[in-house]
């Protein structure tokens, strides 16, 4: 009975060894081989990475105190870039009496304006 078991067991694992071996790329059949609409999603899915390339996906903020005589982090400077490092750096600074709004362009993750302790840590938290 252990013996038909096991010739069993055996002819199972030939077979499924068989399976496998014909079952692989053979010399030539490698990505040629794919089915047209394989072809067209790996076609899609570079396409949408060459966009990703250039979406603004790159975020910081970054908070602090402006003032000294301030507290609570109400300023604050975000990052906004893409792969390449373009994009912008926002920093809004908050007094007592009033708030201001500054926006920068960054080009290669630098800026042709001088950048602030806190808007240059903005733009190295959202470097990837």
């Amino acid at each position: 009975m252990e013996t038909t078991a096991l010739a069993v067991a055996v002819v199972a694992l030939l077979l499924a060894l068989l399976g496998l071996w014909r079952g692989r790329p053979r010399k030539g059949e490698g990505v040629e081989a794919l089915p047209e609409d394989v072809h067209g999603l790996r076609q899609e899915v570079a396409a949408l990475r060459a966009e990703a390339k250039d979406a603004l996906r790159h975020l910081a903020v970054v908070r602090y105190d402006a003032f000294g005589d301030m507290g609570g982090h109400l300023s604050w400077s975000l990052a906004v870039l893409d792969d390449g490092g373009h994009g912008v750096v926002l920093t809004s600074i908050h007094g007592r009496s009033e708030a201001r709004t500054y926006a920068k362009s960054i080009t290669g993750w630098s800026c042709e304006q001088q950048l602030s302790p806190e808007e240059l840590e903005a733009i190295e938290h959202a470097r990837p």
